[in-house]
């Protein structure tokens, strides 16, 4: 029997897959059959990571994204040393919360950098010649704060919002090179940053503002990997420009 999500002998990179998300995503992935690049700043982390895919083939690159500058060079020997690649998510992402009024430039260029300017710089690097396959999928993780206002995320927000725009135009732009972008926009999903976002909060606190605003509840990694695989996969082979909401309800009400 078919299987339409089969990754069979595809090459996908993920970005921020020490833990949380990224992590989920790299484990289901290997388990559709892909070989999986793992990126993140912790090389333990990644190795711990690593240790949990299935099959083999699969690669650990410690790198700081905030790097900017140097993404472009260091994609490209990746993508020298692997062979091109068939996808790419951006998992990595900086999500503290802040009242509007003690933001700082500081704070603003921090989240900019690794939620905008890091996914803009690794689209670039992942649409030049050699670097891809035709047929490719990008996966930029966005957020529902990219699509409805909330109280102390304003910097978060914009980030996620900008991130949304982008893939929206980049969609357009790489389309003709056969390269698929879109995003997921994940609402409260079981992972470290939640700990540190439900930290100002008592548990109880958080327990009901998740269960008034998540008809289905909060969500895990594994939710969101599930709709990044489906966008990756040839199930999304006619998907671009889209953002996919992975919200339990989130953005319904």
């Amino acid at each position: 029997m078919k299987n339409p999500l089969s990754l069979t002998g595809k090459s996908v990179v993920v970005t921020g897959a020490s833990a949380g998300i990224g992590r989920a995503t790299a484990i289901l992935l290997s388990e559709l059959g892909a070989r999986v690049t793992l990126v993140g700043r912790n090389r333990g982390r990644l190795e711990e990571t690593l240790n949990k895919l299935n099959g083999d083939g699969h690669s650990v690159q410690p790198f700081d994204l905030a790097e900017i500058d140097s993404i472009g060079g260091w994609f490209a020997g990746m993508a020298t040393a692997q062979g091109p690649f068939d996808g790419l998510v951006h998992s990595a992402g900086i999500g503290a919360l802040l009242p509007l009024r003690a933001l700082t430039t500081a704070h603003i260029e921090e989240t900019m950098r690794i939620n905008v300017f890091a996914a803009m710089a690794l689209t670039k690097a992942f649409s030049r010649k050699r670097a891809y396959h035709p047929g490719a999928g990008i996966v930029l993780v966005a957020s529902v704060a990219g699509l409805v206002g909330a109280p102390v995320r304003t910097v978060y927000s914009a980030s996620k919002g900008a991130l949304i725009a982008f893939a929206r135009s980049a969609a357009m732009e790489l389309a003709k090179g056969g390269i698929r972008v879109n995003c997921v926009a994940p609402a409260y999903v079981k992972t470290e940053m939640l700990d540190d976002a439900s930290s100002a909060m008592l548990p109880e606190q958080m327990e009901k503002l998740i269960e008034a605003t998540h008809p289905l509840g909060v969500g895990t990694p594994l939710d969101v990997a599930y709709s990044i695989a489906f966008l990756l996969a040839e199930t999304g082979r006619w998907i671009t420009g889209s953002v996919l909401a992975v919200d339990g309800g989130y953005t319904a009400q």
